[in-house]
């Protein structure tokens, strides 16, 4: 079965084995139209930002700081990734985006302390240890730390859905840390890619899988961050049914799914791509994107973890070379 990982990796990734069911994560969601999935066309124009001390999130979380944060420790690669187009390092991590193409690389990040217990249980002393003015963590799973971190640093729970959030989350960092020109310029870099993106969109019919071994998952748009960019690029049906909820191979046959995407993920035994294992499954053969030689893995610290701004635009650029 399935490594047990947090949703703040996948949504939890409820999974079941490949011939039984592929596992929609996220909250219970009606069937949309395809006007509605793709939503209004988006907005290229950028408000300045304000530099600021205090301000709410969009989730309504107060953050008040004393001074403009200078040694920021990131819990979650939305903060490095926002960190990164800003033009800052944060002071520590514990994720492995800035060794990534288009970040750092991994000579530069080896230069960035990691913070040791991993994504999911990441160490207070260690994090404390280097003094950060903020830190920045994700909600579902970093929310338990708030009360050992209260009275040494501020703690700001993060959760992003949308894209629109990560957007957001990108402004408020850039009014906190006075970095408001790298922000609007990072925003409205972003804006234009999605427009354009959306003007050239492909009547394919694409599908994101995630997982481990032989288990794996659809991601959903409204639990995913970059899935919820699909319905703008391409026909993508696929909708949340909750954590039970599943779609059966059958279904995934059914729909025709013209481009995969495969986000393979690690967890300390990686041995091979998911694609690869998948492979030998009968069923997996007959879908038309496998057929046609149309399946592309993608970096899954980028497409399944990265959710900010930069990450998001690499998401773009991937999924609209691979579905023309």
């Amino acid at each position: 079965m399935l490594r047990s990982i947090s949703r703040a990796v996948r949504c939890g990734i409820a999974a079941a084995v490949l011939g039984s069911v592929l596992v929609g994560c996220g909250g219970d969601a009606e069937p949309a139209t395809t006007a509605k999935a793709q939503g209004e066309k988006t907005d290229v124009t950028v408000e300045p930002i304000k530099a600021t001390r205090e301000l709410t999130d969009a989730n309504g979380v107060k953050i008040s700081l004393e001074k403009r944060p200078e040694r920021i420790v990131c819990l979650v690669a939305l903060c490095d990734d926002i960190l990164t187009e800003l033009g800052l390092v944060p002071a520590a991590t514990n994720n492995e985006l800035l060794a990534q193409p288009g970040f750092l690389g991994k000579e530069k990040a080896k230069q960035v302390k990691v913070i040791p217990g991993g994504f999911i249980a990441p160490e207070v002393e260690a994090i404390l240890s280097h003094k950060p003015d903020l830190v920045i963590g994700l909600e579902d799973t970093h929310g338990k730390l708030a009360h050992a971190l209260k009275g040494a640093t501020t703690f700001w729970p993060v959760q992003p859905e949308r894209w629109q959030d990560s957007v957001s989350y990108l402004r408020d960092v850039a009014a906190l840390t006075g970095r408001t020109a790298q922000g609007e310029k990072a925003e409205k870099t972003f804006r234009t890619k999605l427009a354009e993106a959306e003007r050239t969109r492909s009547d394919k019919t694409a599908l994101i899988i995630y997982g481990s071994d032989e288990n794996f998952g659809v991601a959903t748009p409204g639990t995913d961050v970059a899935a919820g960019l699909f319905p703008k690029l391409a026909d993508y049906p696929w909708k949340s049914r909750g954590v039970d909820g599943s779609y059966s191979l059958e279904e995934i046959l059914a729909q025709g799914v013209d481009v995969l995407f495969v986000e393979t993920m690690s967890f300390g035994e990686a041995d091979g791509k998911l694609s690869e294992k998948l492979a030998k499954n009968p069923l997996w053969g007959k879908i038309p994107a496998v057929k046609n030689g149309d399946v592309h893995e993608v970096n899954a610290e980028i497409w399944a973890k990265g959710r900010g701004t930069r990450s998001l635009g690499i998401v773009l650029d991937e999924a609209v070379a691979a579905l023309k």
